[in-house]
């Protein structure tokens, strides 16, 4: 027993910026983008002293024509986030683009997930890249650089896929 009372819960803001939302009943946090920064920065550090995989997928999404509304980012963010776990977190960048951190999903996971969170992205043609501690980097700044690269080696041929490295 903890003891007398009642039992308080307070959420910790990562970064600067108020804009870290807890999920709501499930799906992933979701946080600025130098907390995101952070957060993979300690959850690599994490992993390395237990021994468990941290997956990082950028997905972009852009308009399938010129006529079309480019899409908005934090709209992105509430259309994905339900469909990932609460141990789970997802920022934006000001592009239409996204970065997932995804606890415990190794990178042969990683198809299954981008497929399921793709299909929350039909009106747009979309393009995502990913890497794995430990599976295809060893740090968190290689990490984010890896996923990216292989995000805009996606858009590059032609979208509406997922590159990882080999």
């Amino acid at each position: 027993m903890l003891g007398p009372g009642p039992v308080r819960t307070s959420y910790i803001r990562v970064g600067e910026s108020p804009d870290v939302r807890p999920p709501s009943k499930s799906g992933a946090w979701t946080v600025d983008s130098a907390g995101f920064r952070r957060l993979v920065d300690m959850e690599i550090q994490k992993a390395q002293r237990l021994r468990y995989c941290v997956s990082l997928v950028c997905i972009a999404a852009d308009r399938r024509s010129p006529e079309e509304e480019q899409p908005a980012a934090p709209s992105l963010v509430e259309r994905i986030a339900p469909c990932l776990r609460s141990t789970d977190v997802v920022t934006w960048w000001a592009l239409p683009f996204l970065a997932l951190m995804l606890i415990d999903a190794d990178v042969t996971n990683l198809p299954a997930i981008v497929s399921r969170l793709t299909t929350r992205l039909e009106m747009f043609r979309w393009s995502a890249g990913g890497a794995c501690y430990p599976k295809t980097v060893t740090h968190a700044e290689e990490l984010f650089n890896q996923a990216l690269h292989m995000m805009r080696q996606a858009q590059i041929d032609g979208g509406n896929q997922l590159y990882l490295p080999t």
